[in-house]
């Protein structure tokens, strides 16, 4: 869920996963209130729809974060197209997977803005925009 449709976020969830997912790199990022910033991990690298959950879940062992963030993109007029399925797609197999909730950022020009920024590892990078954008909404 996204924004204003979705449920509060409780106030003692404090850390949070993100994934920018894409087909062959999914960026992921860990943040918490508190700092309001993302920390990029390393990003998770394959076409397996399988291998892209098995790394995601040991972010999530080693991370243990209250929640989960996933980016979904859309066109720039808000229209969906195939990505977004997809993107919903991952974070509801995570929610089923993992047990952890799962909150959908709209993440249009998240890898943009990390390219415009001279980021290394874009994938990375807009994992953190997107958590970011998500615990700036918390406030």
């Amino acid at each position: 869920m996204s924004g204003a449709d979705r449920p509060p976020v409780p106030a003692h969830w404090q850390s949070f996963l993100a994934f920018d997912f894409g087909h062959a790199r999914t960026g992921v990022a860990f943040g918490s209130r508190l700092l309001g910033r993302g920390q990029a991990l390393p990003t998770i690298r394959t076409e397996a729809k399988e291998a892209r959950l098995v790394q995601a879940g040991e972010r999530i062992r080693e991370w243990q974060p209250d929640a989960l963030v996933v980016g979904v993109p859309y066109h720039p007029d808000g229209a969906a197209h195939e990505n977004t399925a997809r993107a919903q797609k991952f974070g509801r197999q995570l929610q089923a997977r993992f047990g952890l909730p799962v909150f959908e950022v709209d993440e249009r020009y998240s890898t943009t803005e990390a390219l415009a920024a001279g980021s290394r590892d874009a994938d990375a990078a807009s994992a953190c925009i997107i958590l970011e954008q998500f615990l700036r909404s918390l406030a």
